[in-house]
C-alpha cells in the first residue's frame, strides 16, 4: 500500500477502517496482583511486565518502529 498513489477516496476509507478497528480494540491498563501492568485488548491474553520493563519497551519504541518498518514484507499482521 502505497500512501503517495492513493486516491483521496482510497485514503477516507482508510481511515474510516482504522477508525472503526481501533474502537473495536479498546486498550486498557490494570494492575495486576504482583504489581506489573498489564495491558489488555491485544489479543486473547494481556501483555504483562513490570513498570521497568515497560519503561525499557517505551524508551526503545524508535528502535522497534524502525525494526517493523525494516522487516514489513516478512511480518504476519494480526488485527
Amino acid at each position: 500500500m502505497n500512501l503517495d498513489t492513493m486516491s483521496r477516496d482510497d485514503l477516507a476509507a482508510l481511515v474510516l477502517k482504522y477508525q472503526a478497528s481501533n474502537k473495536a480494540r479498546k486498550l486498557t491498563l490494570k494492575v495486576s496482583q504482583k504489581g506489573a501492568v498489564s495491558l489488555y485488548g491485544m489479543g486473547q491474553w494481556p501483555v504483562t511486565l513490570y513498570a521497568g520493563q515497560w519503561e525499557r519497551v517505551i524508551d526503545g519504541i524508535d528502535d522497534i518502529k524502525a525494526f517493523i518498518e525494516a522487516n514489513r514484507s516478512v511480518l504476519a499482521v494480526k488485527a
